[in-house]
């Protein structure tokens, strides 16, 4: 098979993290005797200092030509800490999602067993965890307008708004998960105050009809962030609008004791984008302690999703477990043991697959 990728580094780590997984990508490739093509191009803050733009034309015309784009990170302290700058590097994200019509983020959040112990919770409670998290992602407050702050700053407004649409698309694709899983589906909402989720529950238990065989559960949010941590087994599909599911699926990291671990998937209306959940960690950019797996399992999401190459994505899965029991970890994950480099993780596995 070909498989033409557009890669985005992006800031911070992302450029260490994906270099890894490029490894892990082209061992790949070659034992399978796939045909591997990719271009390399700027998003986020290297894309501002280089052209002012934090999504440039020419990246999303790299995109759209491509098959897939896995993508490493987007952030600067050189924005964080400036509320006034009139372009910021997330915005590039979002502009992404927005133009490739990415509506959906798909989140598995799984443990690992020789990860258990890194976890803030119980063995009991996080053994055995395996759930999907649904976010949507290209409409609520993040894209609501108006936005933005009065003329002399003293009051700010953001503005959440969701059509039937938007919502029926994400929540039907939320059943079809559903139906190739357990069977069971938590739709998550605030329908008590908001009017968007409101509209949420009224389209979620419209489209429940069409799914008998799914047992379906209405949460609201602060619950379900709860509940994710006295009982995260009781969850198979969730899914929620988009603030709240950047908010669940970040605390949900916590499961599987790093936030390096957690891959994901962007998909929609065109090219689908794989990256890991975490941010651009600028303080340790460049001295080569980032964890790569969540690009590595990202990676695996991409053979999986946009080529429907499961064997080579179990492949990657299995040779990332088998690191983590030889305690080839990076220094998040390491407790006692000695750390490995970021590039050393990447060579590892690399070489754990190649033919």
């Amino acid at each position: 098979m070909k498989l033409n990728l557009a890669i985005l580094p992006g800031d911070g780590i992302g450029p260490e993290i994906i270099v890894q997984a490029m490894k892990t990508v082209e061992v790949v490739c070659e034992k399978y005797g796939h045909e591997l093509t990719y271009q390399t191009a700027l998003v986020g803050a290297c894309a501002i200092d280089a052209q002012g733009n934090p999504y440039p034309e020419e990246t999303h015309a790299l995109c759209m030509q491509s098959d897939a784009v896995l993508f490493g990170a987007i952030g600067s302290p050189e924005y964080d800490h400036n509320p006034s700058a009139k372009v910021r590097p997330e915005q590039g994200l979002l502009a992404m999602r927005k133009q490739l019509g990415l509506y959906a983020n798909i989140r598995p959040v799984t443990t690992f067993p020789s990860l258990i112990h890194q976890s803030p919770l119980r063995p009991d409670l996080v053994d055995g965890v395996d759930f999907v998290c649904i976010r949507e992602l290209t409409g609520g407050l993040y894209f609501g307008r108006p936005q933005g702050r009065s003329e002399n700053g003293d009051t700010a407004y953001d503005t959440c708004v969701y059509t039937r649409e938007e919502v029926e698309r994400i929540v039907t694709l939320a059943f079809e998960y559903a139906m190739k899983r357990r069977k069971k589906l938590t739709v998550v909402d605030k329908a008590n105050i908001l009017a968007t989720s409101r509209l949420w529950r009224q389209v979620a238990q419209e489209i429940a009809g069409k799914y008998p065989e799914v047992e379906t559960e209405y949460m609201f949010v602060d619950n379900a962030a709860m509940r994710l941590i006295q009982w995260p087994k009781s969850f198979d599909v969730l899914v929620t609008e988009n603030m709240f599911g950047d908010i669940l699926t970040d605390e949900a990291s916590v499961i599987t004791g790093s936030l390096g671990m957690l891959p994901s998937a962007s998909i929609g209306l065109h090219t689908s984008v794989f990256e890991p959940i975490h941010g651009s960690w600028p303080q340790a950019a460049g001295k080569n302690i980032a964890n790569p797996l969540a690009t590595i399992l990202s990676a695996a999401l991409m053979f999986e999703y946009a080529f429907d190459l499961k064997e080579e994505a179990e492949l990657i899965r299995k040779a990332v477990a088998e690191s983590l029991i030889a305690n080839v970890v990076t220094e998040d994950i390491a407790g006692g043991n000695k750390p490995y480099s970021t590039s050393e993780i990447g060579d590892w596995i690399a070489d754990y697959i190649r033919p």
